[in-house]
């Protein structure tokens, strides 16, 4: 009744397409974004000054990358608790990717910026700055 088939399918099974082009695990793309929070996080630290904090990242983010991160070379011109808003905000991005591929050390850097960064929003200092 039916004539048989006499050419290929143009259509293909999912699996066909696993080798054509490569894949990261989950480990290697969370590594990728902490990586890149750690970096915008490192570019406001040395916008705000905080050499010693901006190594810390730095390494991190070496260890992460496996190279030297480049370091923050313009400025945005932004007043510093805006500075330090984000920061802070960046270093809760980092905490909470750090917390989920279970890095100790990424997640008690991320930590401690987020108190840092939240002391110097609170200081009497930046308070009463115009």
């Amino acid at each position: 009744m039916y004539e048989p088939i006499r050419t290929k399918s143009v259509h293909r099974m999912a699996d066909d397409d696993q080798d054509a082009y490569p894949h990261r695990s989950r480990e290697e793309e969370l590594d990728i974004q902490l990586a890149g929070h750690l970096a915008a996080l490192l570019a406001v630290t040395d916008e705000l000054g905080d050499t010693e904090a901006g190594d810390l990242i730095a390494r991190q983010v070496a260890r992460l990358r496996g190279a030297p991160p480049a370091r923050h070379a313009g400025l945005s011109g932004s007043n510093t608790p805006s500075l330090h808003q984000r920061a802070h905000a960046l270093a809760g991005r980092a905490l909470v990717v750090a917390a989920s591929r279970a890095d100790t050390a990424a997640a008690i850097l991320a930590a401690e910026r987020m108190d840092a960064h939240t002391a110097a929003l609170t200081s009497p200092e930046l308070v009463s700055a115009p």
